[in-house]
């Protein structure tokens, strides 16, 4: 097979060749620096969800005791902002445990007793102080200790705050 002869190009076409290689890396990086571009706002458009700054919520310190022999199930009122119920299935008594739990919420502690019966009492002291006892006793007996604590009086920022969130 002959080797193909070496075409000699005129200065014109040299230069025409020049310009078309130098146009297709001027359009390619275009097209990667409009990528680049197109990414960045997207992200931008779809990151944009302000995360709510973390409100302080004042609580108060709640000590649930139960007292009684053999295993029960409690409900009780826990530390967080909405106040959620934590349950103790099978739980040893005696039992105690301090909480903070959010001022407006009402502190609570629900005992009930299994199929075997038997005696339990419940107290609840708010910030130390007793508030409410009673007793569960029977089989499936059930008995409950509820307090109140005062929702917290709105000073001038949290007012303003409130009226700036409902506008």
């Amino acid at each position: 097979m002959p080797e193909p002869e070496p075409v000699d190009l005129s200065e014109d076409d040299r230069a025409t060749q020049q310009d078309t290689s130098v146009d297709r890396r001027g359009i390619a990086v275009g097209a990667v620096l409009l990528a680049a571009c197109t990414g960045l706002v997207l992200y931008g458009v779809l990151h944009t969800e302000d995360e709510a700054p973390k409100r302080h919520v004042p609580t108060a310190s709640v000590t649930y005791e139960v007292s009684g022999k053999g295993r029960v199930d409690l409900t009780y009122q826990a530390r967080s902002e909405s106040g959620k119920a934590v349950t103790v299935r099978g739980a040893s008594l005696p039992w105690k445990k301090t909480v903070r739990v959010p001022l407006g919420k009402s502190p609570v502690v629900t005992v009930a007793l299994d199929g075997e019966g038997g005696r339990a009492s419940c107290q609840l002291a708010v910030r130390g102080k007793h508030v409410q006892t009673a007793t569960a006793f029977g089989t499936y007996g059930r008995a409950t200790c509820q307090g109140e604590l005062a929702a917290p009086e709105p000073t001038d920022a949290t007012a303003a705050s409130e009226q700036e969130a409902a506008r």
